[in-house]
């Protein structure tokens, strides 16, 4: 089908033919598409086929939209473009919109509103600020790309060990009835200079791992790594942090700040 026939496919056939093609050329306004009404798909880039679909399904006005991880076909610039556009499209949307994705990133920045599933049951469900910060259980943290979590023990009210990392942490956040796992977020462990700082620990270096922006390094506490894969955790660092950071001598200073601590249930 063109263009215009694969968005006027979904439409009500009560609709006239002049109705129809007013409520397709609208779509194609809205999509950027104007003047491709007789093109067929060949003749689409990637992302203008991604443009017409979305077109396709708002013109019939639907109450759902399932969305099945739409980007996973385009390129790295293609899928931001056509993520924007869709944000901007569905904030307008009046219904639901249900979008299906393993991308994390990619769920926050799309969505309010986040439900974790895992084999096909539901784990959590909330904002997506509430998930993240607060995930409350083990399967959760995982699912939502927690890469440091310990086994944990309760000492008091306000302190707690990490069994896998050998440490003690003082912590502010309430006891969870259950508590089994402590955890915290790559991006949330902090290189410091202060030894009397809270929850400070001594780190040697393992190993790193490099992406365009930032450095991914394996931290072993207390004492030097007798192998590549002798670490503890992992913390994420941006490029110009890394290059005054491994300048400086080990043991580095690591912070595991109360505050960043994620208390979880197994």
């Amino acid at each position: 089908m063109t263009v215009a026939q694969n968005i006027a496919f979904g439409l009500p056939k009560s609709l006239s033919a002049s109705q129809a093609r007013q409520r397709v050329e609208a779509q194609l306004t809205s999509v950027q598409l104007q003047g491709y009404s007789d093109r067929y798909p060949h003749q689409l880039s990637g992302g203008q086929q991604q443009r017409v679909a979305l077109a396709r399904v708002l013109a019939s006005e639907p109450e759902v939209i399932l969305l099945d991880e739409p980007f996973s076909a385009l390129d790295t610039h293609l899928r931001s473009q056509i993520e924007q556009e869709m944000i901007a499209r569905l904030h307008h949307f009046q219904g639901v919109s249900l979008f299906v994705t393993h991308n994390l990133e990619e769920a926050y920045r799309v969505c309010d509103d986040l439900l974790v599933l895992k084999e096909g049951q539901p784990l959590a469900y909330g904002s997506k600020y509430e998930i993240f910060e607060r995930p409350r259980t083990l399967g959760v943290a995982q699912l939502t790309g927690c890469k440091n979590i310990s086994q944990a023990q309760v000492v008091s009210d306000q302190e707690i060990v990490a069994m896998d990392w050998g440490v003690r942490l003082r912590i502010i956040e309430s006891l969870p009835k259950h508590l089994a796992y402590v955890g915290i977020r790559a991006h949330q462990v902090r290189f410091i200079d202060d030894r009397t700082a809270e929850n400070t620990v001594p780190c040697w270096l393992v190993s790193t791992s490099e992406t365009p922006h930032r450095m991914t390094v394996f931290l072993k506490f207390n004492t030097p790594p007798e192998h590549s894969q002798d670490y503890h955790i992992q913390a994420e660092v941006f490029k110009e942090r890394w290059d005054l950071l491994k300048q400086k001598p080990l043991p580095w200073l690591v912070q595991l700040a109360a505050l960043r601590l994620i208390l979880l249930e197994a």
